[in-house]
């Protein structure tokens, strides 16, 4: 492992405009993700397990809050390190990495712009340090890609409460969260501009986890159906403001969109540094597989798209850094953030495939490391908006100029 990693940095002192500190972040947290992260791989993979103690080590490390005010107990700290941490994290455990950033950003990020001090005092300080697990509640079982337009999970006011019914399905963190930003629609005559967001805490009687979902890949960041049945929130738990939650999911997706895309860009970092590794060693017909050059030229292939991937994906987490509260969901931001996550999701996918053909047979079992980076890598070109979904806003946006 060590001379893996000395090949690896080689690599990765040339990481496109990072600054001096921003490189020690991803060594650091790649330092933490390799000793720590890396060995709890396989059990989670095989379990869909997920182990209790890694988010207080993540805020142990001060990897949580990022982007919370000292005053809750956050870092004040920018989304762009948050980026680089969900980057790291994803060389050496993509299913920590896919839970540290539905804790981190969707939940978390989406509190502390858009919540009232009221809401931040409550449950930032817990999110931060580890002890309260965040998630978010969009997706149902028949609103996907339209998941605003098709959304029935309503929420009605009575009293000093709001009663929520529905479903949310596909919810990442969703077995072991303690507090879901859920959407729901306040007012089903004005469509998606009726929605309004809440915060659930998953003990309040009505919420239920459904079903804990079977999963082919990220398996360690467990995945569920949630119930809402008269399920009682506090009207205090509003989420910004009544008919106002399509300003929170939109900014929030865009947000997701370049944060996720940096998973990619970590994962396919891993698949070319195994695959490296392994035509190195492995011998074939005398002499080690690296030598033949149609391996060379998978690896030559594979580097120039991390390459590319780390480019776009740097510049795209550099400019959703200083979006505003109310902007996402139009513009150039807009644009920007899915072609990130459109490039590097098809660029991961094509990169861990390759490493599994370098690896051969040995790349088709199960137990190994690239064959779970293999399983794993489809759900990025899903998640966050499908791929066609992404081309359509890149489309739209460019026609509207």
């Amino acid at each position: 492992m060590g001379a893996v990693a000395e090949r690896q940095s080689n690599i990765r002192s040339t990481s496109f405009a990072l600054t001096e500190e921003q490189r020690e972040v991803l060594e650091q947290v790649s330092r933490f993700g390799e000793a720590e992260l890396l060995p709890l791989q396989q059990r989670m993979d095989d379990e869909e397990w997920w182990p209790p103690h890694v988010m207080p080590a993540l805020a142990g490390m001060g990897l949580l809050g990022v982007t919370a005010p000292a005053a809750y107990g956050g870092l004040d700290g920018d989304f762009f390190t948050s980026g680089l941490i969900a980057q790291a994290l994803s060389r050496w455990n993509h299913a920590v990495a896919l839970s540290y950033v539905a804790h981190e950003n969707l939940c978390l990020n989406n509190i502390v712009r858009h919540a009232s001090d009221e809401l931040k005092h409550r449950y930032v300080p817990g999110m931060c340090d580890g002890s309260r697990i965040g998630a978010l509640g969009l997706t149902e079982p028949g609103a996907g890609s339209d998941a605003l337009g098709s959304m029935a999970t309503t929420a009605r006011l009575d009293g000093d409460h709001y009663v929520l019914n529905g479903r949310k399905l596909f919810i990442t963190n969703g077995p072991v969260a303690d507090v879901v930003l859920v959407y729901a629609k306040t007012d089903k005559e004005r469509g998606a501009r009726g929605i309004s967001a809440f915060l659930v805490e998953t003990k309040t009687p009505g919420f239920a986890v459904a079903q804990k979902l079977d999963k082919m890949g990220f398996r360690g960041s467990t995945t569920a159906e949630l119930l809402f049945d008269d399920c009682r929130v506090p009207a205090a738990n509003l989420v910004g403001r009544e008919n106002g939650g399509v300003a929170v999911v939109m900014s929030g997706l865009d947000l997701e969109r370049a944060i996720v895309a940096m998973i990619n860009l970590g994962m396919a970092e891993r698949a070319f540094d195994l695959a490296l590794d392994y035509a190195r060693t492995r011998q074939q017909f005398g002499k080690p597989i690296g030598e033949f050059q149609l391996v060379q030229g998978k690896l030559a292939e594979m580097y120039t798209t991390i390459r590319a991937m780390r480019a776009l994906c740097y510049q795209t987490l550099a400019e959703a850094n200083d979006m505003a509260g109310d902007a996402g969901g139009r513009g150039e931001i807009h644009a920007l953030t899915a072609a990130s996550i459109l490039f590097a999701a098809e660029g991961c996918t094509r990169v861990v495939s390759d490493a599994v053909q370098i690896f051969g047979g040995a790349g088709y079992m199960r137990e190994t490391e690239i064959n779970r980076l293999y399983r794993a890598s489809k759900l990025l070109e899903i998640g966050a908006g499908t791929t066609e979904i992404r081309k359509l806003i890149i489309g739209g946006e460019m026609l509207k100029r």
